[in-house]
This record gives C-alpha cells, sequence and structure tokens, in this order.
C-alpha cells in the first residue's frame, strides 16, 4: 500500500523475527491449546481460575503473534556498506564519551532490534543520531536529558 512506513532491519534480526514468529504460531500455540484443554478438564468454567488464566495468556501470546507479523510485513533490511568510512545504519563502531572515557561498542540496528546488554544501540536514539555521518576521529554533541556530552569515534568495524 502506498504511504506505508517500513522498518528498518539487519538481515539478522529479520532472521531473528522469523524464527521467533515461526516459534510462537508453531510450538506456541500447540503449548496454549495444551495448556486450556488441561484447564478446561479441571471441570466448571466459571469459577476456573487457570481456565481464565490460560485465556488470557493465549489473547497475550495471539497479540504478540498480530505484532510480529506487522514487523515483518514492514521490514525493509538495510545493510551496512561495509566499505563506508563514515557512521551508517548496520554500522559497528566504537566510540568513546570524552567526560569519562567511558568507551563502548555499538552496532547500529532498528529500534526493535536494540538491546543494550547485546550491544544493539537503536539507530533513533539520540546518541545513534548524533553519530550518523560521522568518522573516526570525529567528536560529535550528543544531547541528553542532563546536557550536551561530547562522544568521540574511535573506530569503525
Amino acid at each position: 500500500m502506498a504511504g506505508e512506513e517500513t522498518e528498518a532491519i539487519t538481515a539478522q534480526g529479520l532472521e531473528e523475527l522469523k524464527a521467533e514468529l515461526h516459534q510462537l504460531e508453531t510450538v506456541g500455540r500447540r503449548e496454549m491449546a495444551a495448556v486450556i484443554l488441561a484447564a478446561r478438564e479441571e471441570g466448571d468454567l466459571k469459577e476456573n481460575t487457570e481456565y481464565h488464566q490460560a485465556k488470557e495468556a493465549q489473547g497475550l501470546m495471539e497479540t504478540k503473534i498480530l505484532r510480529l507479523q506487522e514487523r515483518l510485513r514492514r521490514a525493509q533490511v538495510v545493510e551496512a556498506d561495509a566499505s563506508s568510512t563514515v557512521v551508517v545504519f548496520g554500522s559497528k563502531v566504537t566510540i568513546t564519551d570524552v567526560p569519562t572515557g567511558k568507551q563502548q561498542t555499538w552496532t547500529l540496528v532498528g529500534p526493535t532490534e536494540a538491546s543494550v546488554a547485546e550491544g544493539k544501540l537503536s539507530s533513533e536514539s539520540p546518541i545513534a543520531r548524533a553519530l550518523m555521518g560521522a568518522a573516526p576521529g570525529d567528536t560529535v554533541a550528543v544531547e541528553t536529558p542532563k546536557g550536551s556530552r561530547e562522544i568521540k569515534v574511535d573506530k569503525l568495524g
């Protein structure tokens, strides 16, 4: 459809999205059906807490499936240009927070792929937006709730 937004995602992120969706649509649904069946066998459904909890969990899972299907429909794989000399979507970049000297390495990914624990930074975050187009050796200003901070790009890759 014309005018629909796409969601930038890495190839790895797309594969993870497909795997999660497949797991929920197959194994997840089968397991949920078994839980509901077992709860139904407990007797009167009006006062069967396990049954009502299972039906609520099923509703939450189906909502998640619908959201993942929508993400998959809007997904557009964007890969970093390995020859790029500046920070772009998909880049792996090592930075230093100038005031603290703290060094971190991030891969810039789509917002739904972001995971601090995995070193994946949302391309929509203030830091990522400030880094876009910067080259190793550049220092950029990042606006944060606590004020402006300087971040130095150490290396790409």
